[in-house]
């Protein structure tokens, strides 16, 4: 039986706080130029719901702002985020290509994120994550823009009914649980404590998985 490893992106492979700040500073910098926003760039409360769907993202940043503000501001700021992955301001987590080559020769790999399709291509395009992830899917995918949903998207199109999905969030913890799968936490930039408190297993260094994946096959075959 293959078990298969979803997950999530930003906090989890790609180190999305390098270019978070900017990319949210030249948002807010349009804004302000549009007499849209005065102060400071919310940095601390996007850091405080990073992971949420992008709309519920704009209606707390904006929230005295209308609809058509939410959805130009989202606009502005993933195509900020593309330029800056293009420049090369991004990274990823230390040992994430060299441990995705090992994994992704006992495991099919995929992506479920939160994020928007352009913004994931790029990463995926800029880092050739598709020489391990055999296929990446976008909340854009659910209409709900329920990741619950998502990763139940991945293992029916894939035919999967065991695996693991890997974040840094509750909802990928949730995934996993409404899923029947293992929740696997890293303990990255965005994570919380409360919200690992759920995952079944935590890991605090992205060249841990192989180990840990496979101490939890093992355990599985001695349980059935």
């Amino acid at each position: 039986m293959t078990h298969a490893l979803i997950f999530d992106m930003d906090g989890t492979l790609f180190r999305t706080d390098l270019i978070l700040e900017p990319a949210l500073e030249r948002t807010f910098t349009s804004l302000r130029q549009q007499n849209l926003w005065d102060g400071p760039t919310p940095i601390d409360t996007y850091r405080d719901i990073m992971g949420v769907p992008l709309p519920i993202v704009w209606q707390t940043l904006c929230s005295e702002h209308p609809p058509e503000v939410h959805e130009e501001s989202n606009a502005y700021f993933q195509q900020a985020l593309i330029e800056l992955i293009e420049e090369g301001s991004g990274q990823l987590y230390d040992d994430v290509l060299p441990t995705l080559a090992v994994l992704s020769e006992t495991y099919p790999i995929y992506i479920a994120s939160n994020g928007q399709t352009a913004y994931l291509q790029a990463i995926v395009n800029h880092y050739e994550l598709d020489r391990y992830v055999k296929q990446t899917y976008s909340i854009d995918l659910i209409a709900s823009g329920n990741k619950t949903e998502l990763a139940r998207r991945v293992l029916d199109d894939h035919h999967h009914t065991v695996g693991f999905v890997i974040g840094d969030r509750s909802s990928d913890i949730r995934a996993a649980k409404d899923n029947e799968l293992t929740a696997v936490g890293v303990r990255f930039d965005f994570a919380q404590e409360e919200e690992l408190a759920m995952a079944d297993v935590v890991i605090d260094q992205f060249g841990e998985l192989p180990e840990v994946l496979e101490k939890f096959r093992e355990k599985q075959k001695t349980s059935r």
